[in-house]
């Protein structure tokens, strides 16, 4: 445990940021999710683009990850729009 003050509030800081991100990269997952389970649906696709985008901006997940990721749902949603 820090003993110095700024520690301190550094680790409570930390704490919060660590919560706000997990939520955010969880919020991505599960869109991501429902986007893959209908992958016909166009207005899943853009939320799921949303969540990836915003957790690429704020720092959750790279930006080549995003890219990546983004580009498999695409892909996906081609793949399927062909059957």
């Amino acid at each position: 445990m820090p003993i110095i003050k700024s520690a301190k509030k550094q680790l409570r800081s930390g704490k919060r940021k660590r919560a706000f991100n997990e939520r955010r990269k969880r919020a991505m997952k599960s869109t991501i999710k429902v986007a893959r389970a209908s992958v016909t649906d166009a207005e899943s696709l853009r939320l799921a683009y949303q969540a990836i985008d915003k957790a690429a901006k704020r720092g959750v997940i790279k930006k080549n990850t995003a890219a990546r990721k983004k580009s498999r749902l695409a892909k996906a949603l081609a793949k399927a729009d062909k059957k």
